[in-house]
């Protein structure tokens, strides 16, 4: 057994499955030797970006991580956009990058790298196998880092002859810590806090805004009027029919500071303080008043759901709380095509137990709220701000939950980022629609533009943010990768073709002439 034989029976011992692709020379071993260990579901993407972005996805659906196969320095840059995302994220990933083989690297060949110094700012464990002897242990405790709440991205280089040269066998499973328990002492602050009275919030992200979690907060809510908000973005939210509903931080700055007036108390629930995500002339980058404190319940890291719980009993909150969603059937629009008319439209027709992925950016602003009472499901959002990850998140979704429909609510400047994440979509027969917003430009730039006051734009800056001359054709784009796709100029083709989608099998995209 060589090195990489090794390391795939490792991964596959220790729970991780599923390895999206994008390989080169100095992998070719493991390329091998995917091919001979049966067990592990391997996906190509044909840039790394597809790659990590896919990764996140699968991640934070399968509640596990997913390996990255990534050539040298480069390929590793090409994915470290996404590989930041799903830091934010939260989301575990274990990052395989060849190497040239250790004798190699003197000569200075041209694909030669810092490859840890490209992985650090990005990577919470890096770790270069010496030689194939370590290679298994590498990937043992390259799991376990991975699996470290909430989720860590775990970076392990193979030189090309650790990969080829015989090793001992794969290594044992190491213990993956769990998440700490909350002090009693965070517990019984926030009690005192939410017991005086004063406005106050509970700030949520990550395993905060999972169902259970959702009820606790509800039941705390009911007790204490307290408002429930969620980060802007965050990695997954359990919503929909029959969950507590909890409001988003606005992403706009002066539309944020106005949610959070007046409030005396802010609670964290493995969230950060809240800031503004640019700094602008003559405006705060902290988003709560002067005077309100900042309380932590939870870390990111510890577990919120038994602390929300016994903060919930001892405040003696019912054993149903507020906010608890009804589903309410929503009317198909008709006339034109709108965003407002595209969110009517997702949140009728929006299956049972689907998985929003959004990077909808500006024309998407209004699905959340629409879609609040559609039929229970999953929403995925952009993490860390670094566009270009919606439909590498769809594949990894898909890939996790086959059995539930993903819809892709995708800018079109974003998309065309990683639009090879369609070639994916059509080779794996996944069950993705992608929404494309077609208003041919960088929409939200045209807002920051005039929030930093950079004045009347002239024709030499707009050119820098408008996507026209030549316009995008994302059918064809879409077509020409193998997916079937149709545009759409009026609600009525719009709400015939998100149907069609949403209850065909394999890859559908919809181009929405806005």
């Amino acid at each position: 057994m060589n090195g990489a034989e090794s390391l795939v029976r490792t991964l596959l011992a220790g729970g991780v499955d599923t390895c999206f692709a994008n390989p080169g020379t100095s992998e070719m071993h493991f390329v091998a030797a995917l091919d001979r260990v049966p067990g592990m579901r391997c996906v190509l993407g044909l840039f790394e970006g597809v790659v990590t972005g896919a990764a996140d996805g699968y991640a934070r659906m399968a509640d596990k991580p997913a390996a990255t196969l990534l050539h040298l320095g480069p390929g590793f840059g090409n994915g470290i956009a996404n590989i930041h995302n799903a830091g934010r994220a939260g989301s575990p990933m274990i990052n395989i990058v060849g190497d040239h083989a250790t004798y190699h690297r003197a000569f200075d060949a041209p694909l030669t790298s810092d490859i840890e110094g490209l992985a650090a700012p990005v990577s919470h464990w890096i770790k270069t196998s010496p030689d194939a002897q370590s290679v298994a242990t590498d990937g043992a405790a390259a799991i376990a880092a991975a699996l470290k709440p909430p989720g860590q991205i775990a970076t392990l280089i193979l030189p090309a002859n650790t990969a080829w040269d015989e090793a001992d066998g794969p290594a044992e499973a190491v213990a993956a810590a769990r998440r700490s328990e909350v002090s009693d002492e965070a517990i019984q602050g926030a009690f005192q806090v939410l017991k005086a009275g004063e406005p106050s919030v509970l700030f949520m992200t990550g395993q905060s805004l999972r169902e259970e979690a959702l009820r606790q907060a509800g039941r705390i809510a009911a007790v204490t009027g307290a408002r429930l908000m969620a980060q802007t973005n965050n990695g997954r939210e359990e919503r929909g029919a029959g969950r507590v509903n909890v409001e988003r931080l606005p992403y706009p700055l002066d539309q944020a500071l106005t949610a959070l007036d007046g409030i005396k108390h802010i609670i964290l629930v493995g969230a950060k303080a809240p800031v503004a995500f640019f700094a602008y002339p003559g405006k705060p980058s902290v988003l709560y008043p002067e005077g309100c404190n900042i309380h932590t319940l939870a870390t990111r890291e510890e577990d919120c759901v038994p602390a929300l719980s016994q903060l919930s009993d001892r405040l003696g909150a019912p054993p149903a709380g507020v906010g608890v969603t009804d589903h309410e059937k929503t009317e198909l629009p008709s006339g034109a095509l709108s965003p407002q008319s595209i969110a009517q439209s997702v949140a009728a027709l929006l299956p049972d137990q689907g998985i929003v992925v959004d990077e909808g950016i500006s024309s998407g602003r209004l699905v959340p709220e629409m879609t609040r009472s559609s039929a229970p499901h999953d929403w995925l959002q952009i993490c860390g701000g670094a566009i270009g990850i919606g439909m590498p998140l769809s594949v990894g979704a898909a890939v996790a939950c086959p059995d539930r429909r993903v819809l892709g609510l995708q800018a079109d400047g974003s998309g065309m980022y990683t639009l090879q994440a369609l070639w994916t979509q059509a080779r794996e027969n996944l069950n993705v629609t992608t929404v494309v917003f077609a208003n041919r430009r960088y929409a939200s730039l045209h807002h920051e533009l005039a929030n930093v006051g950079a004045g009347n734009p002239g024709r030499r800056a707009l050119d820098m943010l408008d996507l026209d001359r030549p316009d995008l054709d994302w059918v064809k784009l879409a077509q020409g990768m193998g997916v079937a796709a149709e545009a759409a100029n009026d609600a009525p083709s719009f709400n015939r073709l998100l149907d069609y989608g949403l209850r065909s099998d394999g890859p559908f995209l919809i181009q929405a002439n806005l």
